[in-house]
């Protein structure tokens, strides 16, 4: 039965995802690259990702306009609970669920994001984002 769940809340996250081609993404949009093998990310546990960020760009292939942030560049990945409010709200919902191992891409609108908030010199009011995310670890 957890199985028929996991598989069904996979197809519709897919279904959410091939739905998003249009100039505005409006929901979250959840592409599991790669399934883990190890712990279940869930809401008030610390975890660990690695992470590649962009803006949202809705004529590009693949989705990914200007590159925004990465963990890999420093060589660290970042930290935090998950489900505290200490990262986006489209990460909060984005990575819940993942397995250690696996790796997922995000398209994220706005208002799971930034919203009407300018980012530094990268993320202008308003952007909607693409990240792509690999759980390293659940504490």
């Amino acid at each position: 039965m957890r199985r028929l769940a996991l598989l069904a809340a996979l197809a519709l996250g897919f279904v959410m995802t091939s739905a998003i081609a249009a100039d505005d993404l409006t929901q979250l949009g959840m592409i599991d690259q790669q399934v883990g093998t190890g712990a279940v990310a869930r809401t008030g546990r610390q975890v660990e990702v690695n992470y590649t960020g962009w803006l949202y760009d809705a004529r590009a292939k693949d989705h990914r306009g200007a590159k925004i942030d990465s963990s890999y560049d420093r060589h660290q990945a970042i930290s935090f609970v998950l489900g505290e409010h200490k990262v986006i709200a489209g990460w909060d919902k984005g990575i819940k669920g993942m397995r250690v191992g696996g790796s997922r891409t995000l398209l994220i609108p706005s208002r799971l994001a930034y919203g009407g908030r300018r980012v530094g010199k990268l993320v202008p009011p308003h952007a909607p984002l693409v990240f792509d995310i690999e759980l390293v670890a659940v504490h």
